[in-house]
């Protein structure tokens, strides 16, 4: 199956509001697992979160999409931003 690079950014001043809604993004992306290369927050210099990076294998962009818009944190607004990219793994080997 082919990786896509999932990259979001949070709207400003919304750490409230990933901050409410992360147990129930973690279920939701806990039930992809199998489907995880890498998954983690993007942060500020700060350490706080600003987005998040999600690399996982999906049949097609379609499937990409779909996983991304049933994200609880997709569906409560917290993004400001939102790409989704075929992306291939190269290193390590």
């Amino acid at each position: 199956m082919p990786y896509f690079a999932i990259h979001c950014i949070d709207k400003p001043n919304s750490f409230d509001l990933r901050a409410e809604t992360r147990p129930e993004h973690l279920d939701y992306i806990n039930g992809f697992a199998d489907r995880i290369l890498v998954a983690g927050p993007l942060l500020r210099p700060d350490g706080r979160a600003m987005g998040s990076l999600l690399i996982m294998d999906f049949e097609d962009r379609d499937a990409a999409i779909a996983f991304s818009a049933g994200d609880p944190y997709h569906k409560v607004g917290l993004f400001e931003s939102r790409s989704i990219t075929n992306w291939h793994k190269v290193l390590p080997a």
